[in-house]
């Protein structure tokens, strides 16, 4: 099921995270982006802009999110790999057509560059305010993957992540960045296209006969075909049955609806993804994402050099949550600290499946700046 990408700037660059993104896009085999200009997603657009059309591919600005959401689902159907990238006015727009993707069993990504919010916000300072939204965001029941990275570096790999998810488990797949991670350049290193493994998409190898649009394979995924190749397909945002038809029945829902949350609750461990920093003898864990986990890292280290045994969780994968991972953190350490650039969502997350066996403390940022470290080190030093 891997493939090889082209057009890859190999080597060592000195990129941002957005152009990192778009290079991680392009090196995933992404050929079609739709979207509209907003801060501080706006250089992926250009870039994919730049990048695009020499490499055969097509970039649309689109008028709205709306319709941004819209062309990418259409163009996946078409065999495309497709993208998207916005900020949170944007992000909410797309809510409707994320459901319909959802539904629809439709793979690309969707890139958010968070900023402070709500309404305009800040639009160009860093915010953390759209977790639970890339959760909950769109109506109805379905399960979402979200992936956070919190350098350049990882704006590139999550980036082909994403993809490669977006692909084997058919559907939208969320990047959620945050203006810092986005603006910050570093060096970025890209692998050589060898080294790089992209998620074939999965075609069907029934004759067109014989397809069904939605019957799924033993791990709940069906096969696809593309618009066009001769296959008779129904698609629709409706409730269907597994040649794509309407069926407006609460069996069906149980059927159709059960499925969508399950392909991604049973793969729930080729999922998920953290990091763990001095986690071997920790008694207090700081749990964070994004920008949010660097400023962490600093006072991470002052505790430890005063002898407080505190480690770092840095949340990779935020939808599906790591369950499992806190409730056993939770079994064995005093506290878990959570700062976040909103005024509390994730920290809810850590407080369900903590169960109460250990503390849980917020560090609340309502944006436009990161956390001052020295605020994280004071509740650290706070527990003992």
């Amino acid at each position: 099921m891997i493939e090889k990408s082209t057009a890859v700037l190999t080597g060592q660059h000195f990129m941002s995270g957005d152009i990192a993104c778009a290079e991680g896009a392009i090196a995933a085999g992404c050929r079609f982006f739709a979207g509209y200009p907003i801060t501080p997603a706006t250089e992926i657009a250009e870039r994919m802009a730049e990048r695009l059309p020499s490499l055969g591919g097509t970039f649309l600005q689109m008028e709205d999110g709306i319709a941004s959401m819209s062309a990418i689902l259409g163009a996946s159907w078409a065999g495309v790999r497709s993208m998207t990238a916005t900020s949170g006015p944007g992000f909410s727009l797309m809510m409707e057509n994320l459901g319909l993707g959802i539904m629809m069993e439709t793979p690309c990504v969707v890139v958010n560059v968070q900023r402070a919010g709500p309404s305009t916000g800040l639009p160009t300072l860093v915010g953390q305010g759209d977790m639970m939204q890339a959760r909950w965001g769109s109506h109805g029941s379905y399960e979402i993957i979200a992936l956070c990275p919190s350098s350049p570096q990882e704006m590139f790999e999550l980036t082909i992540k994403a993809f490669n998810l977006s692909e084997q488990f058919r559907l939208p797949v969320l990047l959620m960045a945050d203006e810092v991670i986005g603006h910050m350049t570093e060096k970025v290193i890209i692998p050589e296209p060898a080294e790089l493994k992209i998620y074939q998409r999965r075609q069907t190898t029934l004759p067109p006969e014989k397809y069904r649009p939605y019957h799924p394979e033993e791990d709940l995924v069906p096969q696809m075909v593309n618009a066009g190749a001769g296959y008779h397909i129904h698609i629709t945002g409706l409730t269907h049955d597994e040649k794509g038809y309407p069926v407006i029945s609460a069996e069906a829902q149980q059927v159709l609806v059960q499925r969508l949350i399950d392909k991604i609750r049973r793969n729930r461990d080729k999922i998920i993804m953290f990091e763990e920093y001095y986690m071997e003898d920790a008694e207090i864990v700081v749990c964070a994402y994004g920008i949010s986990a660097r400023t962490a890292i600093w006072p991470i280290r002052q505790a430890r050099q005063d002898g407080i045994k505190v480690g770092l969780l840095k949340l990779i994968t935020v939808w599906p949550f790591p369950e499992e991972k806190i409730r056993n953190l939770a079994a064995r350490v005093k506290a878990l600290i959570v700062p976040e650039l909103n005024a509390g969502q994730i920290v809810l997350e850590v407080e369900r499946c903590a169960g109460g066996k250990a503390r849980v403390i917020s560090i609340p940022h309502l944006g436009g700046a990161t956390h001052d470290p020295r605020e994280v080190l004071r509740v650290i030093k706070e527990i003992i």
